[in-house]
């Protein structure tokens, strides 16, 4: 491997670095993605069940034990019951739109590398090709396999930087579709909050005995 390495020039360093990279930052999302993942309705089961025995502590309190965007914002509909239904749909899509912008971190840095890599790949191999024609001109004509040798040295940048491409542009992929599934567990139990809150709101008082 380190021999195809030096073989292929300074580039195929390049885009080892952004493999590396790449392979980091898909690790460290789907590790956060899989904490941050939870069975959203259950969730919010639990917290209606605590508001509904007018428990706003107790609600509270299961957000403060659950992990992930979803019992963020939740707790942030839990904590404003008080307001408006208006003003509480507001306060919670402030707070989605955080946590959405958190999920998506990095992952535009993971899409530029799926983007790039077969470029800097391809210009390796371009450069490659320029110091190999430039070789024949100043020695004698080569055999043909020289020549082979030369263009497959040469080619070698083209094949590290789809190698680093097209995994991770398959993992960029991956990562949007749970970052979805997320967004669409936040919607799930928030509508699953908040349409209590407003049952509990239409709920006609009991008339005086």
């Amino acid at each position: 491997m380190l021999t195809l390495m030096f073989k292929g020039g300074p580039l195929m360093w390049v885009i080892a670095l952004l493999g590396v990279i790449a392979l980091i930052i898909f690790m460290e999302r789907l590790l956060l993605y899989h904490r941050s993942q939870i069975h959203a309705l259950d969730f919010a089961g639990g917290v209606r069940n605590a508001l509904r025995r007018g428990n706003v502590p107790e609600a509270v309190a299961i957000c403060d034990e659950t992990a992930g965007p979803v019992a963020r914002v939740v707790k942030t509909i839990v904590t404003l019951h008080h307001l408006p239904v208006a003003e509480i749909r507001e306060a919670a899509q402030d707070t989605a739109r955080s946590e959405v912008a958190r999920l998506e971190k990095r992952l535009v840095v993971l899409a530029t590398i799926a983007q790039v890599a077969p470029l800097i790949g391809f210009l390796g191999t371009v450069m490659g090709m320029i110091q190999m024609f430039r070789e024949i001109q100043d020695k004698v004509l080569p055999s043909p396999g020289q020549l082979a040798g030369g263009v497959w040295v040469a080619l070698l940048t083209t094949a590290a930087g789809l190698a680093v491409a097209v995994p991770a542009y398959v993992g960029y992929n991956y990562l949007v579709s749970r970052v979805q599934q997320l967004v669409l567990d936040m919607e799930k139990a928030a509508n699953e909050i908040v349409n209590h809150l407003t049952r509990c709101d239409e709920t006609p008082a009991a008339p005086p005995s």
